[in-house]
């Protein structure tokens, strides 16, 4: 007569509770008005009509877009986190 050995499944129990990162209390880096600035001047970018500075070139980086867009806002006083320093 053969025995099959009771297969033990090795249950370990894991704490449910999720280590999240410190979230600011419910404060915003970007105003919603500095969002609708960003929103802009991608629309511009995606028509063709967005230039940049001096020289006039036309913008075709989306990252560049969103660059102009958020010193659009910071020139205007909204709630936007400094440029980066290099």
């Amino acid at each position: 007569m053969a025995t099959k050995k009771a297969a033990k499944k090795s249950t370990k129990k894991t704490s449910s509770k999720k280590t999240s990162a410190k979230k600011s209390s419910s404060t915003r880096k970007y105003s919603p008005s500095a969002g609708k600035d960003v929103e802009r001047e991608m629309k511009a970018m995606k028509q063709g009509k967005l230039k940049s500075g001096r020289s006039g070139k036309k913008v075709t980086s989306r990252k560049q877009a969103i660059a102009i867009g958020l010193s659009e806002a910071r020139k205007e006083g909204k709630k936007v986190p400094p440029a980066p320093k290099k």
